[in-house]
């Protein structure tokens, strides 16, 4: 479809309507509104496919508050939101468009605040609802919100409502929707569960299709990190230093990531914040607000409670664990590059999930630029020159005279000449933020090891290689046992997992596994951190400490006449299969075990299964 060449003064809106889009800059629809307008004016029910930050939201708010009649005090629209957050966004809108129409009343209604404000609200009366389905049908069964007199319904994002469970209500509303009511649709992807919903509800819909046009993947500039050296919170700490950003969103999987992740940023001297479902909503609206007055600059977010945000200041998004799908990266990175202005995502991303990645630039029609982490030397350049530009600016502060007395006055107390005393407040001043590095950069020496293991593989050829086909040498590992086994219950998948997530293991650092019944055997490197080695020694499995202990085991072998079928003896699993066999799959050997995929959802550092889907329903 061709950009849009007509106006919205073309489009038959009343006065008041075109008043306020003339005050707000607006001349020209995009390409969902021109498409969508006409026919929702006319009341034909529509299934509108569009990405994120097309502008659907007008396109469907316009024809709603056109035919309002301000007289009636019942509700005469329904729009329904998948989350709280894009819910407050909607509302917001709607009234901004409608500001000039005299009376107008939208309300919000979502869990999470007082229900019995929102019963209150209702009986004062509303033209517009927009709400949650969970909250909406509460007050539908409650016989506090009455659909009688609605005639349009909207399902926004309606393939993320029913991602996120809300099937079951969506379906009851649209039951109770009137026959005569106008029914309008939209979403990104139309999976086989909502066509179920178009076909059972939607009357002969006129269909707009934009998606194609991805704009929101247009204007902003991607580029990628394979995660590599150093931990992913040291390298989000340099990004966040080196990129010219205003405002960010560091996108993580789970809410334990987003508490963990917003501390430590804010440990060294970043003003960050966390955002995901358990936060109270008073807090999260705070929060959203700190970020928008600059009091913050930095949302540690997941991604169902960042939906709907539009924030100018956001310049930059970070995808600190990858996405599960390519909807929600496009989701992602639509907070920034909104309404016109340029933005930038950085994806970091394991070696694992590459196929993932290429998923995204395929859908999307899109390339990411792989870019190479900032050497710390440069973090540290640029922590001196943002230290100098602040410096510049107290030059001629009138209280540096009573300063110069002071330093004066430390001089002869400490007996220290100027230079020395200025080298142990600039020490103070570093904190936990270094002026300058002394050593090897580690990620320097990672690349370095990595590429002389990747020179001595191919020099020995299939030297050394195991049985089961994985490549490495002994020398880089130690063989730990762990007190639990069989008789606790334990199995390889949970090995596997309290490594990866307690002590943040990614797959090429965890060696072959062997399950006993009452220990287990597990190879783990020998260059291991004295943080993850501290880590290992508090660990525990199903409840149980598993005092791991370095031991000379190394039976590690598959018995014959097994090795085809996949399956390994007492439980074992080898790390990094090849010959054959995909990646990273493994079975453990007790009955009824179902087999486990460790690239399905890519990094580990919460929940191994992930966040989507699991406990989302109720944070909308």
């Amino acid at each position: 479809m061709t950009d849009s060449v007509i106006q919205f003064s073309d489009l038959a809106l009343n006065d008041a309507i075109l008043s306020a889009l003339d005050g707000m800059g607006f001349v020209s629809p995009t390409p969902i509104q021109a498409a969508s307008i006409p026919h929702l004016m006319k009341g034909s029910d529509a299934l509108g496919k569009a990405q994120t930050g097309t502008g659907k939201t007008a396109a469907f708010s316009l024809p709603l508050l056109n035919k309002l009649e301000l007289s009636q005090r019942k509700p005469q629209a329904i729009v329904l939101a998948p989350t709280r957050e894009l819910a407050i966004q909607v509302a917001a809108e709607i009234k901004n468009l409608g500001q000039n129409i005299s009376g107008l009343k939208v309300l919000e209604i979502y869990g999470g605040t007082s229900i019995v404000d929102q019963m209150r609200a209702l009986k004062s009366g509303a033209h517009i609802v927009v709400g949650t389905p969970g909250r909406v049908q509460d007050l539908i069964n409650r016989d506090r919100l009455h659909l009688d007199e609605v005639h349009t319904f909207v399902l926004d994002e309606a393939d993320e409502m029913l991602n996120m469970g809300f099937v079951d209500d969506v379906t009851a509303i649209m039951e109770h929707a009137p026959e005569s009511a106008q029914r309008v649709l939209f979403s990104a992807t139309m999976p086989p569960m909502l066509k179920n919903i178009v076909e059972r509800f939607l009357r002969n819909p006129i269909t707009i299709d934009v998606a194609g046009k991805n704009h929101t993947v247009d204007k902003v500039e991607q580029q990628f990190w394979v995660v590599k050296g150093v931990e992913k919170d040291e390298a989000m700490s340099r990004l966040l230093e080196t990129e010219e950003t205003d405002a960010s969103i560091v996108f993580v999987r789970t809410r334990q990531d987003t508490e963990r992740l917003a501390d430590w940023l804010c440990a060294r001297g970043f003003k960050a914040s966390a955002l995901h479902g358990d936060i109270p909503q008073s807090l999260r609206e705070r929060t959203v607000d700190h970020i928008k007055q600059g009091v913050i600059d930095i949302l540690v977010a997941t991604d169902v409670v960042a939906r709907g945000l539009d924030v100018p200041r956001i310049t930059h998004v970070f995808n600190y664990d990858i996405p599960f799908d390519v909807e929600s990266y496009i989701h992602r990175i639509g907070r920034t590059g909104r309404a016109g202005r340029k933005g930038k995502a950085i994806l970091l991303v394991r070696t694992n999930q590459l196929r993932m990645l290429r998923t995204i630039e395929r859908v999307t029609k899109s390339t990411m630029e792989e870019i190479q982490l900032p050497h710390r030397d440069k973090v540290a350049a640029a922590r001196l020159e943002k230290l100098g530009a602040e410096l510049e600016t107290e030059k001629e502060h009138k209280a540096l005279e009573k300063f110069t007395e002071l330093v004066e006055k430390l001089q002869d107390t400490l007996e220290l000449d100027a230079a020395t005393l200025a080298a142990i407040l600039l020490k103070r001043q570093q904190g936990k933020r270094p002026l300058f590095y002394i050593g090897a950069d580690p990620m320097i020496e990672a690349i370095e090891r990595d590429k002389q293991r990747r020179k001595e593989r191919r020099e020995s050829g299939r030297d050394g290689r195991r049985e089961g086909g994985r490549s490495f040498n002994n020398q880089d590992w130690d063989t730990y046992q762990l007190q639990v086994g069989r008789e606790q219950g334990v199995q390889v998948k949970d090995i596997v997992g309290a490594l990866a997530n307690e002590l943040g293991l990614t797959k090429g650092s965890i060696g072959a596994i062997k399950l006993a019944q009452g220990e287990t055997y597990v190879q783990l490197p020998k260059a291991m951190s004295s943080e993850t080695a501290g880590k290992l020694r508090k660990l525990r499995i199903r409840q149980k400490q598993v005092d791991a202990v370095v031991c000379d085991f190394n039976d590690f072998r598959e018995p014959r006449g097994r090795r085809d079928s996949g399956r390994r003896d007492g439980g074992g699993y080898r790390g990094n299969r090849e010959g054959g066999r995909r990646e990273g799959n493994f079975r453990g050997n007790r009955e009824g075990e179902r087999r486990f995929d460790r690239n399905r959802g890519g990094d580990h550092r919460g929940n191994y299964r992930g966040e989507r889907g699991h406990n989302r329903r109720s944070e909308a």
